[in-house]
């Protein structure tokens, strides 16, 4: 038995959430590589997904702190407990005001590509919903025409 391998089970379910917290940033630089590399986020989503790693890298000293100062988890220290959740909130208004802009501006696009369409229409001598009532019978037309008879 003195050359078999030893295993502490305790200490691995101890220290699970710790090197599972460690594993995850892996997957989440992943995630910010592609995000980064689509173009296709607003630019203060992506500060705010990049910020999140702020959080991230503030927490880990405040634990280690609040474990050696105070002999208690970083959760049981309000003040740095507060400290880092208030990082956390940084990073969701961040991601949530840049979503909010991207929406209002693909919003403004698209009713200027409506007035742009509608005005359009106008120029060609009909309205927009002269030219729907049209369409709509002419589907109709359509439809009564390819119908078996009766």
């Amino acid at each position: 038995m003195a050359w078999s391998p030893s295993v502490d089970m305790t200490t691995v379910w101890d220290t699970l959430p710790q090197n599972l917290f460690a594993f995850s940033i892996i997957p989440y630089a992943g995630f910010l590589y592609h995000l980064h590399r689509s173009k296709q986020a607003p630019p203060l989503t992506l500060f705010g997904f990049y910020f999140l790693l702020v959080f991230v890298f503030a927490t880990i000293p405040a634990g280690i702190f609040a474990k050696k100062i105070y002999g208690t988890a970083l959760a049981n220290v309000d003040f740095l407990h507060g400290t880092a959740e208030s990082l956390l909130t940084l990073t969701n208004l961040f991601i949530v005001l840049g979503l909010r802009d991207a929406i209002r501006k693909a919003e403004a696009a698209n009713a200027a590509k409506a007035a742009a369409a509608e005005g359009a229409v106008a120029a060609n001598g009909g309205s927009a919903a002269g030219s729907k009532e049209a369409a709509g019978s002419t589907a109709a037309e359509q439809q009564a025409a390819s119908a078996p008879p009766e």
